[in-house]
This record gives C-alpha cells, sequence and structure tokens, in this order.
C-alpha cells in the first residue's frame, strides 16, 4: 500500500495526497510543460493581457490561435485591439486548462509563430546588448526583457541550451517586450562573444567577485553585459572571454542581487554612461 508523502509535494500535489497521486501530477505538470515549449514548427504560447496584445499590435507576429473569454473579447474592441485571425469566444477555464496551475491569464490565450532570429554577427553595432550566460528561470529572463526594453537594449542572447524558451511563464513576465527587443540564440556562447568583439562590442561580464566597479569603468558604445545563472555566475570561459569582469558596488551588507534586478541596474548604470 502508497504511502501518504509528509508535508506538500514541490509538484503543488496537496497534503495527504498518496504517492500515486503525487507521481500523476507530476507527469500532468511536466506534460503540461513540454506543451508550452515551441519545437520546429509548434506555436508559441502566450496568456495575460499585456503580452497577447503586445503580440497582437506587431505586424511582424504570424497568429495562429487566439482564445478569448466574452470580457476579453469585448475589451479588445473597446480598446482597438484587432486580430488578423477571429477569437474563439471561450469560458477562463478552458483557458486555464491549455496552462499551468497558477497562470494568471485574464482571459486570453494566442498561439503564434516565432518571431525570427537574427544571427549574432549580424547585430548592428550600436547601443547595448545582454549576453545571458545559462540563466534558466523564466520569470527572471522575462524580467530581463521588460527592462532590456525599458532601456532601449538592442538585443538578448542565450544559449541553445541551457535557456527558458521564448513562450509561456517567460512571456508573461516579460509583458510585451518580446515584441520589442530580439532574442539571438547562440550554440556557445564563447564564440557568439568573440563574434560580438569582432564587430567592435566592448564585452563586460557582471560578477559580484569582479575586481571593477562597473560604474568606474570606461564604458563606450556598442557595449555587451554578460549575466551569470543565480548561484553560479559566470562561467569560467565566460570570465576569460569577457574584456572586463565587474561588480555593482553596493552599500548594503548584501553584496548581490537577484539576476534581474541586477540586470536593471547594470543597464541603468550603462545608460548613464554612454
Amino acid at each position: 500500500m502508497s504511502r501518504p508523502p509528509t508535508g506538500r509535494s514541490h509538484s503543488g500535489a496537496k497534503p495527504g495526497a498518496t504517492r500515486e497521486q503525487v507521481e500523476r501530477r507530476e507527469r500532468f505538470e511536466r506534460a503540461r510543460r513540454e506543451s508550452l515549449r515551441p519545437d520546429g514548427d509548434g506555436p508559441v504560447v502566450m496568456y495575460g493581457w499585456h503580452t497577447v496584445t503586445a503580440a497582437l499590435r506587431n505586424p511582424a507576429r504570424r497568429v495562429r490561435k487566439l482564445l478569448a473569454t466574452e470580457n476579453a473579447a469585448r475589451r479588445l474592441t473597446d480598446e482597438g485591439v484587432k486580430s488578423t485571425v477571429a477569437p474563439e469566444i471561450v469560458r477562463p477555464s478552458a483557458i486555464a486548462e491549455r496552462l499551468l496551475p497558477d497562470a494568471v491569464h485574464q482571459g486570453l490565450y494566442l498561439e503564434t509563430d516565432p518571431l525570427p532570429s537574427p544571427a549574432v554577427e549580424n547585430l548592428p553595432a550600436q547601443g547595448v546588448v545582454l549576453v545571458l550566460d545559462q540563466i534558466t528561470d523564466p520569470h527572471n529572463v522575462g524580467a530581463i526583457f521588460r527592462s532590456a526594453a525599458a532601456f532601449a537594449a538592442i538585443a538578448i542572447v542565450t544559449t541553445q541550451r541551457h535557456s527558458p524558451d521564448a513562450t509561456g511563464a517567460l512571456a508573461k513576465a516579460a509583458s510585451g517586450a518580446l515584441e520589442h527587443v530580439p532574442l539571438v540564440s547562440v550554440q556557445n556562447l564563447a564564440r557568439g562573444l568573440a563574434a560580438l568583439k569582432d564587430s567592435g562590442f566592448l564585452v563586460v561580464g557582471l560578477d559580484s567577485s569582479g575586481d571593477a566597479d562597473l560604474a568606474a569603468l570606461p564604458l563606450r558604445a556598442p557595449l555587451a553585459l554578460v549575466l551569470g545563472a543565480e548561484g553560479k555566475g559566470l562561467r569560467q570561459l565566460t570570465k576569460e572571454t569577457c574584456d572586463h569582469v565587474a561588480r555593482i558596488a553596493l552599500p548594503g551588507e548584501i553584496k548581490s542581487l537577484n539576476v534581474s534586478n541586477a540586470a536593471a541596474l547594470g543597464l541603468y548604470v550603462a545608460s548613464r554612461r554612454l
């Protein structure tokens, strides 16, 4: 006989659930996560008011499917947000069952084709580019996209592996920023950084152990700011490829920030210096 697990499982199963129920829940959530990952010709999934309406307003987006509740469809009409595909009017539960638990969809669900991804060699040699070294949390990456859009970053560069897809929770956290900041995916980050340097970019890694203060460095455009995953930070080869490894000087007792906050602060420092 299966014993109930002790306490609440990471998958969100209720206390007292049997082992079979916990495993079934975990399988369900794994399958749901995989369904939100675009593969090849698969669609990008978006939900939430700001995320979906920004995509609908982007002429580069090719819409495949739009689900909306009656209230959301009415609001789209009232605010003049048009879609090339007529919305299918559904109950909120019909959207919720397509998403992970606790996803806040606000009555809108969209499936689109991915936006084109430029090659790192073709990025314009101007402004600021953010480079993410194996940052895997979609909420952090989405928040970084939002800051990048606010500071008019040219692009965000990530690795093909060990990075989240531009869909689902990442798109929701980005709150429409995916429509304004191109995502560049590279197979090898060190080679991607070398390509940026060949294009004239100054490449600066951000790390709490950096020798220099970012605000004191002689920054210039074009500039690439490189951020590492929380906990691990920048990988050694990434550090060695950077022109400088700098820290953000903090006056408090805690000397490190959440990576999305570090990105926003790094962009602010760069915008003031350039």
